[in-house]
């Protein structure tokens, strides 16, 4: 029997990255930005001018790390940290594994459907691209819902 799968549109996927735009602008830093499906796919891309070609690949492997780990990079960086039950996570997946700062999940309610990673400033300054981003979805998401009930 198939199984329908909540996922990141490209409209969202546009969306997303606009906000994470928005906030790099703001902070003054090129970003690179990636977003990703349900499935760890990349969906969407953005490499603002002047952007580390060196962040590409971390911007996008960490949108990938937060949705195949279903969790913040900066969360799974804790629990790689030597002497902790993922020590060495990062040399798994051929590489894509990001354990600092800048990857969210994007989720509906209790289901991840895609992530958003951001690389380009300091780890505090990714992660805070990042969470604009997810609070720029969430709010969209609030108005839809709210329409929906009326």
């Amino acid at each position: 029997m198939p199984t329908t799968i909540t996922t990141l549109s490209l409209g969202d996927a546009r969306r997303l990255l606009a906000a994470a735009e928005a906030k790099a602008a703001q902070i003054e830093v090129p970003y690179n930005i990636a977003v990703v499906d349900a499935g760890g796919n990349l969906l969407a891309f953005a490499r603002m001018d002047g952007a580390w070609l060196g962040s590409i690949d971390i911007a996008i492997h960490k949108a990938f790390t937060a949705r195949a780990f279903d969790m913040p990079t900066g969360d799974l960086a804790d629990m790689a940290q030597s002497g902790e039950p993922l020590f060495g996570i990062q040399n798994t997946n051929h590489d894509r594994i990001v354990i600092f700062g800048g990857g969210i999940p994007i989720k509906v309610g209790d289901t991840v459907i895609g992530a958003i990673g951001a690389s380009g400033g300091t780890v505090d300054q990714d992660t805070e691209v990042a969470e604009a981003a997810l609070a720029a979805f969430e709010e969209e998401q609030s108005k839809h819902d709210q329409y929906a009930e009326a």
